[in-house]
């Protein structure tokens, strides 16, 4: 097996996009795609050329063969995906907004097979990774997802692996907000780079400012901290350094979903090709700007030839 750069996890549902806009009980037709903030990430990552390994579950059903067959085509390494007889695969359903506005999202994911996903699935070969990219999705679905996820942050850091976490904030699937809250957190202690969105990182740590946020991830044990401000670009934060790094003019904003992973990709990218902290909180912010250009939750994310010359080391 080649060596693995990158280890994402969590689930990847079915996505039925509605093809007119309007109340989603009034659609007629949709189209079908794939959904899922980690793989949208774990995709990005692929298409920039990294050896990408998909860890998760599917049911036995058409649309979970649908999911990994998505997944292989994108070039994800899909061996440790499992199918899952007794559950079935979740979906969604997605309004279409031509205003740049947040679609409306109805999701079909309780019970689902990546609910079942334990540290049962974890192998040495998984632990190999260079790096794992997590999100505060996974521990939201189920107790043994929250304990895959701990476990497999855990070992990772240990054996001085880097791990980046974004926390992904999905209150509807969590017991109630105190709990989100208290998990999450305590999930981005285990990471070395912490991606927040400017109103996650208020929710969560109570404070206002993004330096304070940022500090707040630091005091916990993070290395660095990068928080979206959207429009405003990003606040990046370490122990030797900090700034404001401009975002990217977007005149058509299409479709806002998958912003935040595209971010992700341009972080998580740039620094494993050792670029400094600003330089890869600028790809992110192109990345991310390339994202909402594009109607889907990962279809404007870019190839390596499409990166701008300069952020390429």
């Amino acid at each position: 097996m080649s060596e693995i750069d990158i280890l994402s996890f969590g689930e990847t549902m079915a996505m039925f996009v509605a093809e007119q806009t309007g109340d989603l009980a009034q659609v007629a037709q949709f189209h079908k795609r794939i959904a899922g903030a980690d793989s949208n990430v774990a995709i990005g990552l692929s298409r920039l050329g990294f050896n990408v390994a998909w860890l998760s579950r599917v049911g036995d059903d058409s649309l979970g063969r649908y999911v990994v067959d998505t997944l292989k085509n994108e070039g994800l390494d899909c061996r440790h995906v499992a199918v899952d007889p007794l559950h079935p695969t979740g979906f969604q359903f997605k309004s279409r907004e031509e205003t740049g506005a947040d679609p409306q999202v109805e999701y079909f994911r309780k019970g689902s097979a990546a609910s079942h996903l334990s540290i049962a699935a974890l192998s040495p070969a998984l632990l190999q990774a260079r790096h794992v990219h997590a999100t505060g999705i996974p521990p939201a679905l189920s107790e043994a997802t929250r304990e895959l996820s701990v476990e497999l942050m855990t070992q990772m850091r240990k054996a001085g692996r880097s791990v980046s976490f974004d926390p992904n904030l999905r209150p509807s699937l969590w017991r109630n907000q105190q709990t989100m809250i208290r998990e999450i957190n305590a999930l981005a202690g285990l990471a070395d780079w912490v991606l927040p969105g400017l109103g996650e990182g208020r929710l969560l740590t109570g404070f206002d400012d993004p330096a304070d946020i940022a500090a707040f991830y630091l005091d916990l044990g993070a290395e660095a901290v990068a928080i979206k401000l959207g429009a405003d670009g990003a606040y990046y934060r370490t122990q030797m350094d900090h700034g404001f790094v401009a975002a990217i003019p977007v005149d058509n904003v299409v479709d806002t979903v998958g912003a935040g992973d595209g971010f992700a990709v341009g972080m998580i990218s740039a620094l494993l090709e050792n670029l400094s902290f600003p330089e890869a909180v600028q790809r992110g912010n192109w990345i991310g700007s390339r994202a909402v250009q594009s109607r889907g939750d990962m279809e404007g994310l870019p190839t390596r030839s499409e990166l701008p010359v300069k952020s390429v080391a």
